[in-house]
């Protein structure tokens, strides 16, 4: 047995003075639908609702047994590292300090406050992360303070690797394949670096959200790349740029091996999960499961262990989740529409609606000595094929109309 694997051992056994093993559940409902044994690692059911208690915990206890005078502890994080690390300075009894971005929502400020208590302290500070993570490192600096990754630290992933230590005693078997989600990169080297080293016949999918995927560009690279631009809906897995770290140990990982997952489509994996399973995950906690479909040939009448990394999700997101959800499923789209400013127009397209479609929004304004007027109209459906044939009659009756639904600039600044 490797080093790594020893250390992942014994931060697993240390692990269980804060929680038990998370449960690693067979999924019928997903069993039946891709003909193979889905398991899910549940890391949305720790203290915190996610696998960053681990990192943190075992990073902070390895630091006290070489320094017991560490007393003062320094994150940045918009989420679930803020949260762990909150949670183990109350277990340890020592200050932490964590800075979070002035954006982010009461809900995380607040459950943050909550694991920590009287033992952290919470600086709102920047627009960016980018900003916060500078200002509470400058902080560390001045005040002597240790500050704690949320993923490019070998302590942190020798905690997350007990994910990989759980997932082969509560199977009892090698699982023919682990499916995990990758932000930063510390869960998968982590888990890989344990499972790798005790069932070397175990293959891997590494999951990324489309617009944020750091490992893609940094196994092209063959190094760590900063993505000039990141789409922060799967806030968890939002990483511009991969750990340095976590890469060196993910260096055997091959572009065939990473999966991208698009957002919308993830809200369609979160609705259903929560809908047919009473699963609460947020888009992070997703990921591994989004990609199943793009899987099923291959998992067939294999093994298959998904890990939902988190379930922190504010449900004041959740018209939000089920909207992008119906415009990736072709159930919701928005139109601008050229409607002429006369009697009967709008009866006239109302007429062409099929008796599934029903009219979410409508925004007009009669305009004074215009022939046409511009109309905002968006449109639900039961039957993705029924946009098709609202469009053919629009085009038979000469209507002009504009498709705004995947135009982010517009669809952004309108809807």
């Amino acid at each position: 047995m490797t080093q790594f694997a020893l250390a992942a051992l014994a931060a697993t056994r240390a692990l269980r003075t804060l929680f038990e093993p998370t449960p690693l559940q067979r999924n019928e409902f997903l069993s039946k639908r891709y003909e193979a044994e889905i398991w899910l690692k549940r890391e949305d059911l720790t203290p915190v609702r996610s696998y960053k208690l681990r990192g943190a915990f075992t990073a902070m206890r390895k630091l006290l047994e070489l320094t017991p005078e560490a007393r003062q502890f320094v994150c940045a994080s918009a989420g679930n590292h803020a949260q762990g690390v909150a949670f183990a300075c109350r277990h340890f009894g020592v200050r932490g300090t964590i800075f979070m971005p002035v954006t982010t929502p009461q809900q995380k400020i607040d459950k943050t406050r909550t694991f920590g208590g009287d033992a952290v302290e919470i600086v709102l500070t920047g627009d960016y992360f980018d900003q916060t993570l500078a200002a509470s490192q400058k902080f560390c600096a001045e005040a002597g303070a240790h500050f704690l990754s949320p993923f490019d630290d070998e302590n942190v992933i020798e905690g997350q690797a007990s994910v990989g230590v759980e997932i082969l005693d509560q199977l009892g078997r090698a699982p023919d394949l682990v499916i995990l989600p990758v932000g930063g990169g510390g869960l998968a080297a982590g888990v890989t670096g344990y499972l790798r080293a005790t069932a070397p016949q175990t293959g891997y999918r590494f999951v990324e959200p489309l617009g944020g995927a750091s490992l893609t560009a940094a196994v092209k690279a063959g190094t760590p790349v900063t993505l000039k631009q990141v789409n922060s809906f799967v806030d968890g897995a939002a990483v511009a740029r991969i750990g340095a770290l976590p890469l060196a140990a993910l260096d055997w990982v091959t572009p065939g091996e990473i999966l991208l997952a698009p957002e919308d489509r993830i809200c369609l994996t979160m609705l259903e999960m929560l809908n047919h399973e009473g699963i609460v995950l947020e888009p992070a906690g997703a990921l591994s499961l989004n990609v199943l479909p793009e899987l099923a040939e291959q998992i067939r009448g294999k093994t298959v262990v998904c890990v939902t990394s988190g379930g922190n999700f504010d449900f004041e997101r959740l018209p939000e989740v089920k909207e992008r959800a119906q415009r990736y499923s072709g159930l919701k789209k928005y139109f601008i529409l050229r409607m002429p400013q006369r009697p009967g127009a709008l009866r006239e397209f109302l007429s062409m609606l099929g008796p599934e479609d029903d009219i979410a929004r409508f925004e007009y304004l009669k305009k004074s000595a215009r022939n046409f007027g511009s109309v905002l109209i968006g449109i639900e459906t039961k039957q993705a094929g029924a946009f098709d044939a609202l469009t053919q009659k629009l085009d038979a009756a000469g209507f002009d109309y504009r498709d705004i639904t995947d135009d982010s600039a517009i669809a952004e600044f309108l809807i």
